[in-house]
């Protein structure tokens, strides 16, 4: 069974930067992506970015490019989402999440379309604000 655990969430100032940290662990598969959602109050869940594992191809919503970098350690089974230049509107629940059909999470990141993700983390909140 996949367990992931987010960490790495608080409060940040609009501008700062934040990391996010994701333990993976149970694939049984090397053939997945894992990323990140976020949900603001009030609104749908949204993919973020995502990593496939298979190629490490990167992917991220128009809303996060250029601001936002996934990383993963793959070693420490760990990925990270590094969000810069952060603004009051990334403020939301983040979850980390993982699925192994890749196609269709890329899709749900980069066309933000709805999506039923396989795993998902317990969420870490992250909030920007003066």
């Amino acid at each position: 069974q996949v367990q992931l655990v987010e960490s790495g969430g608080g409060l940040v100032q609009p501008g700062g930067s934040l990391t996010l940290s994701c333990a993976a662990s149970g694939f049984t598969s090397d053939y997945y992506a894992i990323g990140w959602f976020r949900q603001a109050p009030g609104k749908e869940r949204e993919g973020v970015s995502c990593v496939s594992n298979y190629d490490g191809s990167t992917y991220y919503a128009n809303s996060v490019k250029g601001r936002f970098t996934i990383s993963r350690d793959n070693a420490k089974k760990t990925v990270y989402l590094h969000m810069n230049s952060l603004k009051p509107e990334d403020t939301g629940v983040y979850y980390c999440a993982a699925d192994q059909n890749i196609p269709k999470y890329i899709v749900a990141v980069v066309r933000g379309t709805p999506m039923t993700i396989g795993s998902w983390g317990q969420g870490t909140q992250v909030t920007v604000s003066s």
